[in-house]
């Protein structure tokens, strides 16, 4: 079982994402007003909340959502699941379609950093089941399809 730190959203590509407390996952779209919904296979974006203490550690004070991750979940290492896993919380469930992503142009992180986590720890998930969530929620392994 994992638990949601953070949902961020953004309301523009391009731009940073910010902190809500709560959010409408839409079947079939993703979270209502961020800019990365839609009819696609990237409709959510789920970051393991453990990688971003990990990179913080190695001195990158960044907030989260500074990935473009829209779910920080705490308790699963998202890359190590295969494309195909499902997640619920509350009534809205999500299926893993994407591990990782390519980055073309490297991000402020990376040019900071020197490295970014999220093309190789970020996931992408479909909304199969809409619902609200809101930080605190329990985010749980659905076995069953």
């Amino acid at each position: 079982m994992g638990k949601i730190i953070g949902i961020c959203i953004s309301e523009k590509r391009g731009t940073a994402k910010h902190e809500v407390e709560t959010a409408k996952l839409v079947e079939d779209w993703g979270i209502e007003g961020d800019a990365h919904a839609g009819h696609w296979h990237r409709q959510v974006s789920l970051l393991s909340y453990e990688k971003i203490e990990a990179f913080r550690a190695k001195g990158a004070d960044i907030p989260l959502g500074a990935f473009g991750e829209n779910l920080i979940v705490e308790g699963y290492d998202f890359r190590n699941l295969p494309v195909g896993t499902r997640f619920s919380c509350g009534d809205a469930l999500l299926e893993m379609t994407q591990i990782g992503k390519e980055c073309h142009s490297h991000c402020e992180i990376f040019k900071r950093m020197g490295e970014c986590i999220m093309p190789r720890e970020g996931v992408f998930a479909v909304v199969l089941r809409g619902g609200t969530i809101q930080k605190g929620d329990t985010i749980e392994l659905v076995t069953e399809k």
